[in-house]
């Protein structure tokens, strides 16, 4: 109850009378009530308001080292379980609890972009349901010891491991030019070097070596086969060497004037023609296996 004050007003300028009158200074009828409603109802808001926030902080699990799963550590923020992020996040250095792997999972893609201090992308890594694509100025694949395996930038694609497997049942298809030390295939498999469409060109400048240490080796043409030596010799090395396939010649008396040569072989196993003739004209040419 508020205190009531009562004072005496007195008339100065007309006379009465009559006594001092008391007044009553307060708050009464429906205004009392409407103030105290209020004052209930604010109280009730506090109330609810109150136990709103404990529940809050009982379901979300908020303690004095985090929030749920969410851990405030020395280090940073330890998050434990599975985690949901609609927005982008920034860190400096994610890493998972020790023994166990870390796992990125999108409906869509994940990307992961390194910027510069433009917030210019210098280097993007988008795995996405069809392929994995990666933007940059140089890729590069090496072992714990820090070897390199595989290499690749603007001008050239390089394998650093001691072995390149293709596995594919067509081959391996090279649209320009390959620089390699040795080609070879697996142990009991065939090596098969083709070209469908163009020509095939093998050239090293100290040599080119062509070896079936275990088997047989074709040379197949379809117009002329050319074995040709600007400086140096063709070496037949072989027991047996056969051409079964020549062309049998027949006399004719005009056979003189025709330009017919016969093939002798040195001691030394060099080839050269002669001009022939009713006999062998070999030895007449002998000054060549000199």
């Amino acid at each position: 109850m508020m205190p009531q004050e009562q004072y005496t007003h007195h008339r100065s300028t007309m006379p009465s009378s009559e006594g001092p009158q008391v007044y009553k200074v307060g708050i009464y009828g429906w205004r009392k009530r409407c103030l105290y409603f209020f004052v209930l109802l604010l109280m009730i808001l506090i109330l609810v308001n109150l136990a709103m926030t404990i529940w809050i902080l009982k379901v979300m699990n908020f303690t004095i080292d985090g929030m749920g799963n969410l851990r405030i550590t020395e280090k940073g923020l330890k998050l434990e379980g599975d985690s949901e992020f609609l927005q982008p996040l920034y860190a400096k250095e994610i890493q998972s609890r020790p023994g166990n792997a870390l796992y990125f999972k999108s409906a869509r893609n994940v990307t992961v972009n390194i910027l510069n201090d433009q917030t210019k992308v210098l280097t993007q890594l988008i795995t996405g349901p069809k392929a994995v694509e990666a933007y940059g100025q140089k890729f590069e694949v090496k072992t714990v010891s820090g070897k390199l395996l595989f290499s690749a930038d603007n001008n050239e694609v390089v394998v650093g491991a001691e072995r390149l497997r293709v596995l594919g049942a067509e081959g391996t298809v090279f649209p320009k030019s390959i620089e390699t030390p040795n080609v070879r295939a697996d142990p009991f498999k065939e090596l098969r070097l083709e070209s469908p469409t163009r020509s095939l060109v093998m050239e090293a400048p100290k040599g080119v070596e062509i070896n079936a240490e275990a088997g047989n080796m074709e040379a197949t043409c379809r117009t002329e086969l050319r074995l040709e030596s600007k400086d140096g010799e063709i070496k037949l090395d072989a027991a047996k060497i056969k051409l079964p396939r020549l062309p049998h010649g027949s006399y004719t008396p005009t056979g003189t004037r025709q330009k017919v040569f016969e093939i002798c072989v040195c001691a030394n196993g060099r080839l050269f023609l002669s001009q022939a003739g009713t006999g062998s004209t070999c030895q007449i040419n002998t000054s060549v296996c000199l």
